[in-house]
Order: structure tokens, then C-alpha cells, then sequence
């Protein structure tokens, strides 16, 4: 943890990926990240990825670093105690509707400086995840086989458009909070994720080149587009992702697979100079079946240690259990480490800090994810200045859950 927005206290009331992914950004740079959840858990709490004993290893991991506190929000003082934390902190982080008792324009009456950071699904207030957004930008249509006659999307696994949903808004938030600094104003940032999505297709290049050719992009299976590249196998079976972007690596591949030969008479058949990126990748076909007989000749190691040896740009297929157990991956990376305390679900295992790495700073141990209302008592003193006889009615009430009620 690095102490970069240390002094900055952010509330935080959010489910599933992208608006937690923004809180996580901003507790692991320092900053006081205070999650306000339903008691007993919001619609993430017991989310797949779960230990025998129920516990979300996902929803342990999105919030590490942050102090929950959990109210009871189906109850107007429970809605209210949230609203008056938003009021005395200014920094505000949801997912919550754009209507309702989480408006900005309710929370910053009486706050006129407050800055709410709101994760939407598309800009015009209709519902989206990850996965429908990615459909109607029309990447799923894009990967898969390249000769298939009804082409049928591949999703991801991979929830791309929350995780960058959620950097773009800490960016967002630290963005507002310059400007506040400057002239003493607040304000709301919506950021749908659908924006983002579209957005950064459009940044890719990628609304243009089919507005200019009038056509889509044909599926090129696991080619890289516009370059070199694709999955081989080696001749011990093992799958490796070659790739060329640069000169130097183009010159790297060829000469360990010890290509330069037939590459020249192929380049003496078509006319074509393979010197370009535009080139080879026009040649693909026609190189992949040189480089196909090539790599299987060699076994991985082999051929691991000239690719490394030559500078090329490669990498073994790998399972996600076989990253877990890698040494360089996870197991020697400064990265990760065990939190400096117990996690959650009680499961003990190397848990990922900033992924920003300052030279001469500690990134210090990973800190774990709250339990259900672990801070309220805290929180509730410190940010409310709310008495202990108060905090007791509240939680005698049920208006207020604690760690010690819910886990005892």
C-alpha cells in the first residue's frame, strides 16, 4: 500500500466490479476507501468464486484496504445516515441509480462542493454489464474461427469494460478533485460503461476502419491483427504465442527457427518485401505454414531459452491454476504478498497490491477485504461524531450492523 492519497476519505457504495474496482484503485494509493453496505451484504456479497464456507473470494479481492459499514438501507434513518456520511466526507463513489435517495442533487444539498463519481450502464439510464455492452460494440463477432460460415460470438472472460470503467473513474474522481481544489467546485461525473466501451473502440481505430472500408474486420482466430503473430505448438505439445511487432523482433523469431531462407524465396515468389508489419501480416497464411513446421520441430525449452537468448517477444500458454503456482507470475513478484492481516473467508493466498510500482517506496503488505460491517461503530464516531449511546440505539435498532452482530 503506498501512501499517495493518504488524508482522502472516499465513501463508497457499490456492487459487483467496476464501481468497487475504482474504490480498490484509490484505498491501495492510500486513500481511506469507507464501503457502505446493506447489512448482512449488497447483490456481490456471496458472488461465485466462493469457499465451501460461502464466502466471495471475488467480492474479498474488490474490496481490500476499504472499512465497511453496514446500515440498513430499506429504512429511511438507515438511507439518511448514509446521505449525511456522503455530506460530511464530499467524496463520493456509486453505481446506485442516477434518481432516488442517492441523487447527487439530494446528497449535495447542504454540500454544494460534493463530488459524487457515478458508474452508469448506458448514458441514457438503461441497465448494462459487461457482457451485453461488449456484445453491441461488436467485438464477440470479431474473435473466433476464420473460416465459419455463421459466425457465433466468444465472450470474454475477462470483465474488460468494468475494469476500465472503474480506473477511468479514480482517474475521474482525482480529476474532480483538482479542479475543486482550484475553483471550490463540486459536481457529478457519470461514466457509463457503455461509453467507455464504445469510446474505446473508437479511440482503437476501430469505428473508423469500418466506416472507411465499409466492411467488418474479417475473424483472424488467434492471429494478432495487423502484425505477426499467432498461437504454435512446439513439439512436446506445449502452445506458445509468437509475435513480431518491431524489427528487431521480427529478426529475433526468424533466426532462431532459422527462417531467413525460406522467408526470402517467399518474399522472391509474391513480390513482397516482409519487411513491414503491413506486409507480414498481408503474408499470414503464407508465413504461419513456415512457421508452423519450424516450431514443431523444437521442444519448449529449447526453444524457450533461444527466444530468450535472441530477444524475441513470446509466451507459453498457461492455465489460470498454472499462473497461480508460477514463480515470476506470482510467487517471486513484488506484486503480490499475504495481507498483513486475515482475510475473510479465512483462506490464506499471495493477495495483489498497486499494481504502480515506485522505485524507493515499500509497496507494503496487501490489506484485507472488511468483514460486513467491521468499521460502523468507527466510522459512525469519527465521520458523524455520533455518540456511543447513539451508535448503541442504532445498532439495537437494527439500523446499524456491526461485525460482532452479524458474526458472532
Amino acid at each position: 500500500m503506498y501512501d499517495l492519497l493518504s488524508g482522502l476519505t472516499v465513501i463508497e457504495a457499490s456492487s459487483f466490479v467496476a464501481s468497487p474496482t475504482a474504490g480498490l484503485y484509490c484505498a491501495q494509493m492510500g486513500a481511506d476507501v469507507i464501503r457502505v453496505d446493506q447489512i448482512g451484504g449488497g447483490p456481490d456479497f456471496k458472488r461465485a468464486q466462493k469457499t465451501a464456507e460461502g464466502h466471495s473470494l471475488s467480492w474479498e479481492n474488490l474490496n481490500r484496504a476499504k472499512r465497511s459499514l453496514a446500515l440498513d438501507l430499506g429504512r429511511p434513518e438507515g438511507r439518511e445516515l448514509l446521505a449525511e456520511l456522503v455530506r460530511a466526507t464530499g467524496q463520493f463513489i456509486t453505481n446506485f441509480p442516477v434518481s432516488g435517495f442517492l441523487s447527487h442533487d439530494k446528497l449535495s444539498k447542504g454540500c454544494d462542493n460534493l463530488i459524487t463519481v457515478r458508474i452508469m450502464g448506458w448514458g441514457d439510464g438503461r441497465q448494462a454489464m459487461d457482457f451485453t455492452v461488449n456484445a453491441a460494440v461488436g467485438y464477440p463477432l470479431m474473435a473466433g474461427p476464420v473460416k465459419q460460415d455463421h459466425p457465433a460470438p466468444i465472450n470474454s472472460p475477462v470483465p474488460g469494460w468494468d475494469l476500465m470503467t472503474g480506473a477511468y473513474a479514480a482517474f475521474a474522481l482525482l480529476a474532480a478533485l483538482r479542479r475543486r481544489d482550484a475553483t471550490g467546485r463540486g459536481g457529478e461525473v457519470r461514466i457509463p460503461l457503455g461509453d467507455v466501451a464504445i469510446g474505446s473502440v473508437s479511440m482503437l481505430g476501430g469505428l473508423a476502419e469500418v466506416l472507411y472500408t465499409g466492411r467488418n474486420r474479417e475473424r483472424l482466430g488467434n492471429a494478432t491483427w495487423g502484425a505477426f503473430g499467432r498461437d504454435f505448438e512446439t513439439r512436446d505439445g506445449v502452445l506458445v504465442m509468437l509475435t513480431a511487432l518491431t524489427p528487431k523482433q521480427w529478426a529475433a523469431l526468424v533466426q532462431v527457427l532459422d527462417l531467413a531462407e525460406p522467408i526470402a524465396a517467399l518474399e522472391r515468389r509474391s513480390g513482397v518485401a516482409l519487411d513491414s508489419d503491413d506486409t507480414r501480416f498481408a503474408q499470414r497464411d503464407e508465413l504461419f505454414a513456415l512457421f508452423e513446421p519450424a516450431v514443431a520441430a523444437r521442444d519448449y525449452a529449447d526453444l524457450a531459452a533461444a527466444l530468450d537468448a535472441a530477444g524475441a517477444t513470446y509466451e507459453r500458454y498457461r492455465t489460470t491454476l498454472e499462473a497461480a503456482n508460477d514463480p515470476v507470475l506470482v510467487g517471486d513478484n513484488p506484486l503480490f504478498g499475504r495481507p498483513d492481516g486475515p482475510n475473510p473467508s479465512g483462506f490464506d493466498y499471495p493477495a495483489a497490491g498497486p499494481f504502480a510500482a515506485l522505485p524507493g517506496d515499500n509497496r507494503g503488505a496487501p490489506r484485507p477485504a472488511p468483514l460486513n460491517g467491521q468499521h460502523s461503530e468507527q466510522v459512525l464516531a469519527e465521520r458523524l461524531n455520533l455518540s456511543s449511546g447513539e451508535i448503541a440505539r442504532l445498532i439495537d435498532a437494527g439500523i446499524v450492523g456491526t461485525a460482532r452482530t452479524q458474526h458472532a
